[in-house]
């Protein structure tokens, strides 16, 4: 494998950008060493969640705006568990972007130094679903009953198994399982579970469907916000889920933000231009799925513990009135 140049076409007003891009992609570790012709285009594999997950929704609006408005780059999304799996992927270089939950961040920069932020996108709200007419009415409701508490290396899987630790449901309490979305709501359907955890941003499509569907009820968890934020971190708030979003009667749950991810040594002109068609293209963003449309350049900038990418805080600094 051997790094190689390529040419781009690009409309005018595009082409200092683009030239400049392709300077420093064809010099970028693993995008283009391991390109075959000097027409093949550089790879942008964006880790995103479950397929009927909002990650999902936001990753494959955002690849189609990169390849339509980024000559040379072709980007596409990549299914998996989410914020750890997510984080994971992007360490080790099999992918450039990413979104992830702030809780699952660690408090140490030291243990992903591969990994910069590029905005944060929007907040998270735990679920419990469960069936309306079942006994569980409450966190406390969950002992002895099998739930799930999300898949392996999401981050649903996080928050929910902090939220049991602190309301003393640790340990054997609850007979966890570990399903991603679309598998707890069968298992649900099919009474295999008493309720399932998902984190996602509102509202989340799976949830959707199967309250359109079924009578269900979502647990009130506004009690838990407190404790979560003094025995974690005080990245956790309490947010609203009102009727009109699934039909069911409001809650207050938990939540916290979510940040889309890159890796650090991703090109600063690159990662300024994925920045600026993120915040510039919000409204087709929020078309795939509404979560979207609620970013805005000043929240963004918030990605603590995550620093910025350089060329996400270049875009920003410049997008200043």
């Amino acid at each position: 494998m051997q790094r190689v140049s390529r040419s781009w076409t690009v409309p005018p007003r595009a082409a200092g950008v683009a030239a400049l891009l392709l300077v420093l992609v064809a010099a970028a570790p693993g995008l283009a060493a391991c390109q075959d012709s000097p027409g093949e285009p550089v790879p942008i594999r964006i880790a995103t969640g479950s397929p009927t997950a909002v990650y999902h929704a936001f990753g494959r609006s955002l690849a189609g705006i990169l390849n339509r408005e980024l000559p040379g780059v072709r980007a596409s999304v990549v299914v998996t568990a989410a914020s750890a799996e997510n984080m994971r992927l992007v360490g080790a270089g099999q992918a450039e972007l990413g979104f992830t939950q702030a809780d699952v961040l660690p408090t140490d920069r030291e243990e992903h130094p591969s990994v910069l932020a590029v905005a944060r996108v929007y907040d998270d709200l735990l679920h419990l679903v469960t069936m309306a007419g079942g006994p569980v009415r409450s966190v406390a409701d969950l002992r002895g009953r099998r739930v799930s508490v999300g898949a392996p290396g999401s981050g649903t899987e996080v928050t929910a198994t902090r939220l049991l630790e602190v309301a003393h449901l640790g340990g054997d309490a609850v007979r966890r399982e570990r399903l991603g979305l679309d598998d707890s709501v069968a298992a649900l359907r099919a009474g295999r579970v008493d309720a399932f955890f998902f984190s996602g941003g509102l509202p989340v499509r799976g949830v959707g469907e199967l309250a359109a569907g079924s009578a269900v009820r979502i647990v009130d968890l506004g009690e838990w916000t407190e404790p979560l934020r003094r025995s974690y971190r005080e990245v956790y708030v309490s947010r609203d889920i009102p009727r009109s979003v699934y039909g069911v009667e409001p809650v207050t749950t938990v939540a916290n933000p979510n940040y889309l991810v890159v890796r650090a040594d991703l090109p600063e002109p690159l990662v300024r231009e994925v920045t600026r068609l993120l915040m510039e293209r919000r409204a087709e963003l929020a078309a795939a799925h509404p979560a979207a449309g609620r970013m805005s350049p000043r929240s963004a900038i918030a990605t603590a513990p995550l620093p910025l990418h350089p060329g996400a805080a270049a875009w920003y600094r410049s997008a200043k009135p």
